[in-house]
């Protein structure tokens, strides 16, 4: 059996949890390789594209956290096999990614700049996101984003949904996902509810403690 590593961030959630989550519904057992932030500013050029999520398969790195997401996705089940589905299972994850682009832009910033940088993401990119990943929502009925069953592109809508509602971004309103577009908040609880989410956020409570 390969040897699995998966390199990222000492956070729960971000880009690498639908890999982690997948891999785990896989039954696949793999290293979660957590790293500081000051930890991966030491070593980020060990990293292509010095960047995470890393997945190391039999010590070769395979970067990008779409690709890494379909890949354990269809390990697991959760990625679609029919193309269409593919198709709109791609559509959201990559609405994902280009949000997120938006918003780490702003990261770096402190203070008044940041606090207009973020005032124009409210006001622009995040509701024009937001709005359009509910109507993607709603378009495949309300419950998944392809396939009428859970997938990769639930995880990272849900977890994107989780990461702009607990109000960890200053100058983002907690609640603005469900001025928006409430039907994401009520996908992510449902994805929450999962068998294969919680058995897995199951798992790490116990290595926790």
């Amino acid at each position: 059996m390969a040897d699995y590593r998966l390199t990222y961030f000492d956070i729960d959630g971000g880009r690498a949890e639908p890999i982690r989550i997948a891999l785990h519904a896989a039954g696949i057992e793999y290293e979660d390789r957590r790293l500081s932030f000051p930890a991966f500013g030491e070593t980020r050029q060990q990293f292509r594209f010095t960047c995470v999520p890393v997945l190391e398969i039999d010590g070769a790195q395979i970067t990008q956290s779409d690709a890494l997401s379909r890949y354990a996705g269809k390990l697991a089940g959760l990625y679609p096999d029919d193309p269409m589905q593919a198709l709109y299972c791609d559509e959201a994850m990559g609405a994902v990614e280009d949000l997120t682009f938006h918003i780490g832009s702003t990261m770096r910033l402190q203070g008044e700049e940041l606090r207009a940088a973020r005032t124009r993401l409210v006001e622009g990119w995040l509701p024009i996101y937001l709005r359009g990943l509910g109507e993607m929502l709603e378009r495949r009925g309300g419950k998944y984003f392809a396939d009428d069953r859970l997938t990769v592109a639930d995880l990272k809508v849900s977890g994107l949904t989780g990461w702009l509602s607990h109000g960890a971004l200053d100058h983002i309103p907690s609640d603005l996902v469900t001025r928006v577009a409430p039907g994401l908040v009520e996908h992510a609880d449902r994805i929450a509810r999962e068998p294969q989410v919680a058995a897995y956020y199951a798992a790490r409570s116990r290595m926790a403690s």
